[in-house]
């Protein structure tokens, strides 16, 4: 035990420092207003919205904004007597490991009190400029723009006069009571009401602050992470008070809710650029804010017949477990064979080659399988990611992809003008600069001819997120390009699938996401979690992020059954299933029947999880359920059309219907299916029950058929045992009804 603390203790006390550095970084500015003693109160119309500017009384917000369909809601409003723009100069250092980054920013110079000099109407913005006094001694401008970018959204900017500064803070009034939701695939928490949420896209980590789990993880691979940590962060959010705000700039940024009355909102930037949203209630706030990130294309039909299963192993394998499930009678979309390009084993467990082309020897006769599956109507997806790796070791390689963009120069460079190879697990790749569009056509081309050429029907894009922050790129810069570049990732293969006249029936998943990736991939799923039922990072995660992210635009999304990520001794004793257990397995099974793409992995471990078809009992299980999931396809179309048209997630949290049930507010793991279904999943180990809460109506079950009446919203103990999960559906709805009808016509309920 001694030699492995002495080994061990340094790594332990770097990470402590770490979180005590990031602690203590983590307070508010607070600075002071003061206006020019020549500024008058003024209220000015700007198209729909109202500025209202007071000026000399502190006691009073000094700037707040209206919209004239509701001039007795505040929007947006500042904290009286405190400076609601603020500058700084700071140096950040952010080590990447494995996809992880590590941020500690050195602040040198705070500019906190701030003076209001001039307020004028510029070509329809109303502009105030004045200046920022700092710790320094130093004084430096600023300029504060509103101007309106629509009928329902007000344009804000604001930029610091001094180029040498390049951190700026947007400070402004929140209420104690008021709840925060939405920044994209948020996985522990719904309502980021009292914490600093950064918006820096990474892997996610293993264990996310499970503790002390997370910390073994970390001194072994440096890959914990954090609660916060997020493939998809995205800087938007809604308010329990239909407020609602993003930020235009892709630059890191946080959002800091942790005080009772005010957010302060920070960029690694000189300059910080976003919008205000105005709407009625939450989906009207979804409609607006995604005319900006996009809205996904509707799915094709294909991908609603049944599940998806992720297999691996080879023809002969992959079509035995396939001629399972069509024994088992269950509904099968499609075959993902991820290791379609060859497999290697690692010190993580399986993995695959990252040279994107069939592996012959693995997968012989693919075209015969493909034409076989193909009259069962089951469809083949595969699997991409932007890394290449070296292939001198793999048999059988046709084509050295790494060879072929090191000769071309298309890998990011570090500043020596060497490839930056980035440590995976056992390996490292180098990752293609998609900022040169040389290197975007090669890709576009691989894609086409590898992945297309092949017969896929799609493919997981994975990967998008670990883009060094002291790389050299082609063009741009990594401050501005990291978190857009999983945008550039799915735009590529979204353009690639277009140029081959396929736009429109092949499907692409992704795992990381920003601002923009809603219209850009054509679903996402949210990648890596534990195979263990905690809120940090097992099966709990897999509803928070559907529910987070359904709110930024992210409304076609969807988990892998049973999670994802198995780790070894000597960690996993340290965690409750050392393994994905068959229980485990079964009640992923039952969430993700109810979610839009019904899809399984085998995980970073096959041998050692319990599969959908481990097992006669599990088997039959999953493929029932795999026809249940069919079973409520014409109702899911409709939601997929309806997020096509106005973003609206297919799975939301039921706040986005009961906005002023308080009850409803406070739901952690309730789920709503579109605006009829009502859905609690069992998240607990042993559990044979489960609390839901029904909003005022009546509510029918839609496996025992039992109505429940209620003239206000109740809380209800209901009996779930594995096969029969709390499912509701509003009695007079149309779809509930035909769903019901369904699964009693096919024998899927009593």
């Amino acid at each position: 035990m001694a030699a492995i603390y002495r080994a061990y203790a340094p790594r332990i006390l770097s990470l402590l420092l770490v979180h005590l550095m990031l602690s203590a970084c983590s307070e508010m500015l607070s600075g002071h207003m003061t206006d020019d003693d020549k500024l008058r109160s003024e209220s000015i119309p700007l198209g729909q919205f109202l500025i209202a500017y007071q000026a000399a009384d502190r006691s009073l917000p000094a700037l707040a904004i209206m919209h004239n369909s509701a001039k007795n809601k505040v929007l947006w409003h500042t904290v009286p007597g405190k400076s609601f723009v603020m500058g700084g100069k700071g140096k950040e250092a952010i080590h990447e490991v494995k996809g992880s980054f590590f941020i500690d920013d050195e602040t040198q110079d705070t500019c906190e009190d701030q003076t209001v000099a001039s307020l004028n109407v510029v070509d329809g913005a109303f502009v105030i400029t004045g200046a920022l006094d700092c710790q320094s001694g130093k004084s430096i401008g600023y300029v504060f723009t509103l101007k309106p970018y629509s009928n329902n959204q007000l344009s804000f900017s604001a930029e610091l006069g001094d180029k040498s500064y390049n951190r700026i803070y947007l400070n402004y009034a929140s209420e104690k009571d008021e709840s925060f939701y939405g920044f994209g695939e948020q996985f522990t928490y719904f309502n980021q009401k009292g914490k600093k949420l950064p918006i820096f896209i990474m892997e996610q980590g293993i264990g996310r602050g499970s503790q002390p789990f997370t910390l073994l993880v970390d001194i072994n691979a440096s890959a914990g992470g954090e609660w916060h940590t997020s493939y998809a962060g995205v800087p938007h959010y809604m308010t329990s008070k239909m407020r609602s705000l993003f930020l235009e700039t892709s630059e890191y940024s946080s959002f800091d809710m942790t005080a009772d009355n005010q957010v302060q909102v920070a960029v690694f930037s000189r300059s910080i650029k976003g919008r205000i949203i105005n709407g009625d209630d939450p989906l009207a706030l979804i409609e607006e804010y995604t005319t900006y990130s996009g809205r996904m294309r509707e799915l094709p039909d294909w991908i609603h017949d049944g599940a998806i299963l992720g297999m691996q192993g080879g023809t002969e394998k992959v079509m035995a477990s396939y001629q399972q499930m069509k024994d088992s009678k269950g509904a099968v979309a499609g075959l993902w064979l991820q290791d379609w390009v060859g497999q290697r084993r690692t010190s993580f467990g399986k993995q695959l080659w990252w040279n994107w082309e069939l592996d012959n020897s693995r997968y012989t006769n693919w075209g015969d399988m493909l034409a076989d599956l193909k009259e069962d109507g089951v469809h083949v997806l595969t699997y991409i990611n932007p890394f290449f790796a070296q292939v001198d070791d793999k048999p059988n390689v046709e084509r050295n992809q790494f060879n072929e963009l090191l000769e071309k120069g298309f890998l990011v460079k570090t500043h020596n003008g060497d490839p930056y190879l980035i440590e995976n697990t056992s390996f490292s790749a180098g990752l293609i600069d998609l900022s040169n569009p040389e290197a975007r056509s090669w890709i576009k081309q691989v894609i086409k001819d590898e992945l297309i050429a092949s017969g896929a029907s799609g493919w997981m894009a994975d990967f998008g997120e670990a883009l060094p922050y002291d790389s050299k790129l082609h063009s741009g810069t990594p401050v501005e390009s990291h978190n857009r570049y999983a945008e550039e990732w799915q735009q590529v293969n979204r353009e690639a699938i277009n140029e081959a006249g396929r736009g429109d029936d092949i499907v692409f998943f992704s795992r990381s996401g920003y601002t923009k990736s809603p219209g850009l991939t054509t679903l996402f799923w949210l990648g890596d979690q534990l195979v263990t039922w905690d809120k940090y990072d097992g099966i709990r995660t897999a509803v928070t992020g559907l529910l987070s992210s359904g709110l930024s635009g992210y409304s076609l999304n969807h988990s892998d059954v049973g999670g994802y990520t198995t780790v070894p001794s000597p960690a996993s004793w340290l965690i409750n299933h050392r393994y994905r257990s068959k229980e485990l397995m079964q009640r992923w099974t039952e969430l993700n029947a109810f979610t839009t793409v019904f899809r399984t992995h085998e995980g970073n471990r096959p041998e050692a999880n319990h599969q959908f078809n481990t097992d006669h009992e599990t088997l039959e299980h999953f493929a029932r359920f795999a026809n249940i999931y069919k079973a409520w396809a014409d109702y899911r179309k409709k939601l997929v059309k309806d997020a096509t048209q106005k973003g609206h997630p297919v799975v939301r949290h039921p706040w986005v219907h009961y906005p002023n049930d308080d009850v409803v507010r406070s739901l952690d793991y309730q789920f709503m299916v579109g605006a009829d279904f009502m859905v609690a999943p069992v998240l607990e180990p042993g559990a044979v029950s489960v609390d839901i809460y029904l909003p005022k109506g009546s509510w029918t079950h839609v496996f025992t058929g039992q109505v429940h009446n209620h003239k206000q919203g109740k809380s209800i103990v209901v009996a779930a045992p594995i096969g029969t999960p709390a499912v509701f559906y509003k009695t007079d709805s149309k779809s509930g009804q035909q769903f019901r009808q369904a699964l009693l016509a096919n024998g899927l309920t009593d």
